[in-house]
């Protein structure tokens, strides 16, 4: 039976949609309908949480209009996994994202994992996630190769060469068994990786894409789902209608 999921790249730029759907429908299940969005405005990468904050309200209406449009599942691409939470609480359908999604994958696979991202810059805010996700012990170190989210793809042989130098530094000092690539623009050199380095190597673009497919499943076949009794209750429709929170935000909060 297939399964419909929507991949948000939750920046205003279109630059990456079509690579990023090539790539991902590489690894995708035969019985997955992927489709690939971004937004007409906003900025063009999260590097920073005053961006992150901008684009929330886009965020939570594209999975609201998915869910309205029959996905099964929306995917939230960026490390950041920016507004999660909150679009789990507001969302009937599978909602997932990468930093959640590999580490989850991460831990299966090995001891300890380290994370290699762009920039320091980005290394405390992947920290409070990380223990939020109550994973602080598996985590053997983060790598930054100072690149921007934009250099990745621009600079790949550069790009390849410094993720092989920080993951065989992670794995020598740092005792990683697992490595994490901490963008979803760094999709794409997992696999010279895994050949130079001889340990899994987590693309941040298919791990969150196999466990939407994975939790899509569960629900299906066992009726397993979020949980609405805590962290994701749902608000009170009353509420929101009561305060024009749908007409204010223009999402179909019900």
């Amino acid at each position: 039976m297939e399964r419909r999921i929507l991949w948000i790249n939750p920046i205003g730029t279109n630059l990456f949609d079509i690579p990023m759907k090539e790539n991902l429908n590489k690894v995708k299940d035969k019985e997955t309908i992927l489709d690939v969005v971004s937004f007409e405005k906003g900025p063009s990468h999260l590097e920073y949480q005053v961006y992150e904050a901008l684009v929330g309200t886009d965020i939570l209406r594209t999975i609201k209009n998915a869910e309205k449009q029959g996905y099964d599942a929306a995917v939230i691409g960026c490390f950041y996994d920016p507004f999660l939470s909150e679009a789990r609480e507001i969302s009937n359908i599978v909602v997932t994202a990468p930093a959640e999604s590999s580490m989850a994958i991460a831990i299966s696979l090995g001891h300890k994992f380290t994370i290699i991202v762009g920039r320091k810059k980005w290394i405390p805010q992947m920290e409070e996630n990380l223990l939020r996700y109550g994973l602080k012990e598996r985590l053997a170190s983060f790598k930054s190769i100072d690149l921007g989210v934009l250099d990745f793809q621009n600079k790949k042989e550069e790009t390849e060469k410094r993720l092989i130098e920080a993951g065989r530094e992670a794995i020598e000092e740092d005792g990683a068994e697992v490595l994490i690539l901490g963008c979803t623009a760094e999709f794409g050199f997992y696999r010279k990786m895994q050949e130079s380095l001889n340990v899994p190597v987590i693309d941040a673009t298919i791990a969150p894409l196999k466990y939407a497919e994975f939790l899509v499943d569960l629900k299906r076949l066992a009726g397993i789902k979020h949980s609405r009794i805590g962290k994701y209750e749902s608000p009170p429709y009353t509420e929101i209608k009561a305060w024009g929170l749908d007409r204010m935000f223009n999402i179909p909060f019900e």
